[in-house]
């Protein structure tokens, strides 16, 4: 695909719109919450992956990785201190309207700070040298959108932090199958 029809295709439906909506749905944002809590997944990369998954493409993992280094950043730095700030708010702010102020002033920055994650991964992906390719042909019986998500957020070299567990964790494993099962199947690429 050539990087101007990939990148028209992209601009269509901007990740930040696809995200709210994605999120939106029946089931998400519970099981985003409990992939980010107890399996250590940056939302906004799984949103990343699930909006050029919906399009059909996917990002050379050896291309991803200064980027999703960059974005971890971010959310080292600058989203993940305004969540604990905001979540430590929480109690103080149901009895306090001044606190609930503050903490409404917070959640707003965390929801700006994710926007402007959102948009720099979207750059990325519309950069010409991102490697961003069509998704490769998936046999019919391992077509599974949450393990294909797995694979882009876990395979690198990068996520060899990634949390390991020594047993199944069913609401992590019903969390990947609410996201996968919300994703509409791979269309071939036009």
């Amino acid at each position: 695909m050539s990087d101007s029809n990939r990148s028209r295709r992209l601009r269509q439906t901007p990740l930040w719109d696809f995200a709210c909506a994605f999120y939106a749905l029946d089931d998400v944002t519970p099981a985003c919450l409990t992939l980010q809590d107890q399996a250590g997944v940056d939302v906004c990369e799984l949103l990343f992956h699930a909006w050029l998954y919906r399009h059909g493409l996917m990002a050379n993992p050896a291309a991803l990785a200064h980027e999703r280094r960059s974005r971890l950043r971010w959310q080292h730095e600058i989203t993940q201190p305004l969540r604990a700030l905001r979540q430590t708010l929480k109690g103080q702010a149901q009895r306090s309207a001044s606190i609930k102020a503050l903490r409404d002033t917070i959640k707003h920055a965390e929801l700006a700070a994710e926007k402007e994650n959102l948009d720099a991964w979207q750059a990325f992906a519309l950069a010409p040298q991102s490697d961003i390719s069509t998704l490769e042909e998936i046999d019919k019986e391992s077509r599974n959108a949450s393990v294909w998500l797995q694979y882009q957020l876990f395979s690198s070299d990068l996520a060899a932090d990634a949390p390991v567990f020594d047993k199944p964790c069913i609401e992590v494993e019903n969390a990947w199958a609410v996201i996968g099962t919300r994703l509409d199947p791979v269309k071939s690429a036009r």
